[in-house]
């Protein structure tokens, strides 16, 4: 089948129904299997399912387009509710709660329109490597029952750039 007959087919709606949606890496790192977050309710997937970065960078930055629902008070972590019904929740490191907001920099706002790539947390890496337990920062989907298959990649990814996680709605 040649493009133009893809497109036709395409604008005509006898596209394949199930769409594959990107989540983009929202911080730069290496990807580590959710399981091994030192959490029981990220490695339990309580929360939800998904993957945890260690974190080389000093940003994070929106995963896909959507809203920013919330913002924790301590600027370590946001939740998103993507344009294609995904909820997200980045969660920079482990007990960096504790921390009340130090190593962290809020650029966003709860309520915000976003777009892939668009940062809403600036870090200081090294500062939190010293503070806190862990700097493991799970990317969990939280409405897995919306979900009909979540792929996860491996590997070393860029901020917005690479992709974390493949969705199939």
């Amino acid at each position: 089948m040649g493009f133009f007959s893809s497109l036709k087919k395409a604008i005509s709606g006898n596209a394949p129904v199930s769409d594959t949606i990107d989540i983009i890496a929202p911080l730069s790192g290496e990807i580590v299997a959710i399981e091994d977050v030192p959490d029981v309710v990220f490695a339990e997937k309580i929360v939800g399912d998904g993957i945890a970065i260690r974190p080389t960078g000093n940003k994070m930055v929106a995963p896909c387009d959507g809203v920013i629902g919330k913002i924790f008070e301590t600027n370590h972590a946001f939740s998103l509710e993507s344009d294609t019904g995904i909820e997200l929740f980045v969660h920079f490191g482990i007990d960096t709660v504790e921390l009340k907001g130090e190593g962290f920099t809020r650029i966003a706002q709860e309520g915000q329109k976003v777009k892939m790539g668009d940062t809403i947390i600036e870090f200081d890496l090294e500062f939190l490597k010293e503070k806190a337990k862990s700097v493991l920062t799970p990317v969990v989907i939280s409405n897995m029952d919306e979900i009909k298959e979540l792929q996860k990649m491996v590997g070393t990814v860029v901020v917005a750039t690479d992709p974390v996680l493949k969705i199939i709605k």
